[in-house]
């Protein structure tokens, strides 16, 4: 387990009212800056680790790169990463991005981002995708307790979401874990994106818990073909996941699962 990722404390522990005091771990939560080209774009508040996926994952699923590519993650390129406690990332393509737009405030962990004007943004600079494949059913409905396994954080704490990419074999390619869904989220796709496996076609994204807007914009621009979650979607992610043509799922358990968005059609 990755070092500064969880914290431990004692607790007092009770069972029917009585009890005493025993270890327990809480999952760390820290803000992290997030530059490309050395203007701040965001901060969220994350846990720590696979921070500079996340940061690509971001400025990638924000549409900040428009196709530039990644030339150089780091920690703080204005001083040392010390001094900044490891909370500011610096994604660089040499000039090649547009010049971003910073968010205004801090995300917190519980959602990305909100409102018309970001929603507008989505639709406008993303197009349906031009090619999904299939996916079965019982592969997604299995998906759960295949990424289970890497949830290394979350049998720790039990306070973390999991988000992971997996293929039509249903095998695992990615599990990320963080406090916030949509930073698990971006972490996966900063991961393919590090990786040059973007689009994903041939992918799925898993989600711990419910499916907003935001974790289907992010599959959308990552190029995943399907989304699974084991909670509800919203409507406007079910729309949204019509509009792109992904496969959206939700309530996944074993032997079962509700598609809240037709399936592309076999070859």
């Amino acid at each position: 387990m990755a070092r500064g990722r969880t914290r431990s404390m004692l607790v007092r522990k009770l069972v029917d009212g009585e009890g005493g005091r025993s270890p327990d771990h809480v999952i760390v939560e820290e803000p992290l800056e997030v530059r490309l080209d050395g203007v701040r774009v965001a901060t969220t508040m994350r846990t720590p680790g696979h921070d500079y996926e996340l940061a690509v994952g971001l400025c990638h699923t924000d549409g900040l790169l428009a196709g530039a590519p990644v030339q150089q993650v780091r920690y703080c390129a204005t001083g040392s990463a010390v001094d900044t406690k490891f909370n500011v990332v610096t994604v660089d393509t040499g000039g090649a991005a547009p010049a971003p737009t910073p968010r205004l405030g801090t995300t917190t962990s519980s959602c990305g981002w909100c409102g018309t004007d970001q929603i507008d943004a989505v639709a406008e600079r993303l197009t349906p995708l031009e090619r999904v494949v299939a996916f079965p059913p019982a592969v997604l409905a299995a998906a759960p307790e295949r990424v289970r396994a890497g949830q290394e954080l979350f049998d720790a704490t039990g306070g973390v979401h999991a988000a992971a990419a997996f293929d039509v074999t249903g095998e695992v390619r990615v599990v990320r874990e963080d406090i916030g869904r949509h930073n698990a989220v971006d972490k996966v796709v900063g991961r393919l994106l590090l990786d040059g496996a973007l689009p994903a076609p041939e992918l799925a994204l898993f989600v711990s818990g419910r499916t907003s807007f935001e974790i289907v914009a992010k599959a959308w621009a990552a190029g995943f073909s399907a989304i699974v979650a084991v909670s509800a979607p919203s409507s406007l992610a079910v729309d949204a996941a019509t509009r792109a043509g992904i496969l959206l799922a939700g309530f996944a358990r074993p032997g079962r699962l509700n598609l809240y968005t037709a399936p592309p059609p076999t070859p």
